[in-house]
């Protein structure tokens, strides 16, 4: 446990190094875990949507099992992931991991009927929201300073090239039979379990039971300081705005390909080379500019950045060959990528260590339903009219709200205030810690706070 201590330290003024955070070994526990459970999470996917088609022969049901695993983030992905407050996170990860192990095992029983299938793939994924809370609330206790924003950017790296690996690994192996592939996904997660429990260090949960309040009310409390707070309320803008867009390609991704590809290469291969694109220039813009930039050039990036992620979709209007909507897909998932791990790292800065796996949840349920929303409302429009000239006025939309969400940027005073309030609020006892709302704030609602003092280094 001594040797984790030197590794929480902030790292110098210039850019953290991937030596110095795979130097930490709770780091490296956590990134190997997650890595692991996210392929298994993709090849799962293929396989149970392949398993139900097979079975019922139908798209919408097949289409069904893939999309089951979105809804516990739109239902209820706030209350979920406010749990996490309530037990420690190496706990929580653990017994989330365990859960889904054996609930794919169930799925991997040979006839289960499609209907069971779906109702266990749905128990499954709501483990999700707590599970990913506990491990982006637990970033900022492994790692501080510029480390966390690079480890941040690894972690968004490794899902990405999760979502690619787990696609084709899943797709050949369910080719061969769908139960290796369920097989494969539960003992992912029986290792990432045995890593978490071996690799990480037991910290006592961040809402004691003394400080526990209805969860409904610690829910809430997590929305008021997300949208109550000017700095925290600007980056899930932003956050938002790029989520609004950057997904439209790969979501249209077949259809685009086979109305639009020009005969130089296959239907099928345009239609890959279109969904792989944004993920690839994501890989890239998280690692590249983490590592060749310095942390205060990355904060004056993150919003030119965020103005060129729907610029680089607008020449769709010119209805490119599919190739080239690849290349402006990996141009955007690039730009995005840049932009991410820093728009995060300030938001954990600004963000006090008691509220972070529910603002958490708050973030991804709006990124889980702003993508649906956008491909869902893109994919009506292209009904209607052609897909290049719906994605190109769609990204020039985006363009003039990004302008505006730039321009509507706190300034570096507000910026600092709100960081600094979050420190003296992480550094106060229990008894005297409030929801930090931009004006008038609750005093009758229980303080959903522990004591913090073990997580001092987690704000830089």
């Amino acid at each position: 446990m001594e040797a984790t201590v030197p590794d929480e330290r902030p790292s110098a003024e210039g850019p953290a190094t991937f030596r110095e955070v795979f130097a930490q070994r709770e780091f490296r526990a956590v990134f190997v875990a997650g890595a692991l459970s996210w392929v298994g999470d993709y090849v799962a996917k293929a396989a149970v949507t392949l398993l139900v088609y097979q079975q019922t022969e139908s798209v919408a049901l097949s289409a069904t099992a893939f999309a089951v695993s979105f809804l516990p983030w739109l239902l209820g992905g706030p209350v979920l992931a406010a749990l996490a407050e309530r037990y420690p996170y190496r706990r929580v990860m653990v017994t989330c991991d365990l859960i889904r192990m054996a609930l794919m095992l169930l799925i991997a029983i040979p006839a289960l009927p499609y209907q069971a299938v779906l109702m266990l793939i749905f128990a499954a994924t709501l483990a999700n929201p707590p599970s990913q809370a506990a491990k982006s609330a637990l970033m900022p206790q492994m790692l501080a300073g510029d480390r966390l924003v690079l480890g941040l950017s690894l972690n968004s790296s490794v899902g990405q090239a999760a979502q690619v690996a787990g696609y084709v690994f899943g797709v050949a192996v369910s080719a061969i039979d769908p139960v290796v592939a369920l097989l494969f996904n539960a003992a992912t997660f029986g290792l990432s379990a045995l890593l978490v429990r071996l690799g990480v260090r037991h910290r006592p949960a961040t809402t004691s039971p003394a400080h526990r309040s209805h969860l409904l009310t610690e829910t809430r409390q997590g929305f008021r300081i997300v949208f109550g707070t000017p700095v925290l309320r600007a980056i899930a803008v932003l956050v938002f705005s790029a989520m609004l867009f950057s997904v439209v390609p790969e979501g249209l991704a077949a259809a685009w390909a086979h109305q639009e590809s020009d005969g130089s290469v296959s239907a099928g291969t345009a239609q890959a080379a279109i969904m792989v694109a944004n993920p690839v220039g994501f890989i890239l813009g998280g690692l590249l500019v983490s590592r060749l930039f310095a942390p205060t050039r990355r904060l004056k990036l993150m919003r030119p950045l965020a103005v060129l992620a729907p610029l680089v979709l607008v020449p769709a209007l010119l209805d490119p060959s599919p190739l080239v909507v690849a290349l402006l897909a990996g141009l955007c998932g690039f730009a995005v990528a840049g932009m991410l791990p820093m728009a995060n790292g300030l938001f954990v800065q600004a963000l006090p260590n008691g509220f972070r796996a529910r603002a958490f949840g708050v973030m991804a349920t709006g990124v889980q339903a702003i993508q649906g929303l956008s491909v869902l409302v893109t994919g009506v429009l292209s009904e209607r009219f052609p897909i290049p000239r719906v994605v190109g006025w769609w990204a020039t939309a985006g363009v003039v709200l990004m302008v505006v969400a730039a321009l509507r940027w706190p300034d570096q005073r507000t910026v600092d205030a709100a960081i600094e309030a979050a420190a003296t609020a992480n550094a106060s006892p229990p008894s005297e810690v409030s929801v930090p709302v931009e004006e008038d704030t609750a005093t009758d609602s229980p303080d959903p706070r522990a004591d913090d003092s073990h997580r001092r280094h987690a704000v830089t």
